[in-house]
């Protein structure tokens, strides 16, 4: 199921399909906003880049999630969408959905949880890089990330890439999971990182 099932066959079918390849854009700061995004695999970033000119990923959107939402408000895109891996994503034109939201309320409240879900999202990640500890960051984004059985963490993207959503550079992340590793709070396996106990 993905963030937009609920919408009327109409907006779906108004729907398109764009694939991208590894490093291709989906739109840039600045961009006329057209739409925003399911994605149906692989994974895309929204990338800003701070004053020394280094990326921050605001956040990677994987299968089934809904992204630039916010800019269906805005006349531009706010920041980049870069493909991370090769990547298909479904393109919901923004006159189409603005139309929707306006004639249809049942539509409007959905969309509005929506977002005020992501307002949640976003509150949790303020409360991450305000942080100071790197091991209590680490820890912390962890078990926010937890699967189901409130341990277990898939990674769905690299280190490096998690290191940025963090606000870390990668090498200080890599040195925090091995020195959680050492202290037994964390088991680390090819694509899994296990919390031994519950923070």
């Amino acid at each position: 199921m993905t963030a937009l099932d609920w919408v009327p066959n109409e907006v779906v079918t108004a729907a398109r399909r764009r694939n991208l390849q590894t490093g291709e854009s989906l739109f840039r700061h600045g961009d006329q906003v057209y739409g925003l995004f399911v994605i149906e695999s692989g994974r895309i970033q929204m990338i800003r880049h701070d004053s020394s000119g280094r990326p921050l990923v605001l956040f990677s959107a994987i299968k089934d999630d809904l992204f630039a939402e916010a800019a269906l408000f805005s006349e531009t895109y706010h920041c980049d969408a870069v493909a991370a891996t090769d990547a298909t994503v479904r393109i919901y034109p923004k006159p189409v959905l603005l139309s929707l939201l306006d004639r249809d309320p049942s539509a409007a409240k959905k969309f509005m949880a929506l977002l005020a879900r992501q307002v949640m999202l976003l509150r949790t990640r303020l409360e991450l890089l305000n942080i100071r500890s790197a091991s209590e960051r680490v820890l912390r984004h962890l078990t926010v990330a937890a699967g189901p059985d409130g341990r277990t963490v898939k990674l769905s993207g690299t280190l490096k890439e998690m290191a940025s959503e963090l606000g870390m550079s990668h090498e200080a992340l890599y040195r925090t999971l091995a020195d959680l590793e050492t202290q037994g709070l964390i088991e680390r396996s090819d694509r899994l990182i296990k919390l031994t106990q519950m923070i």
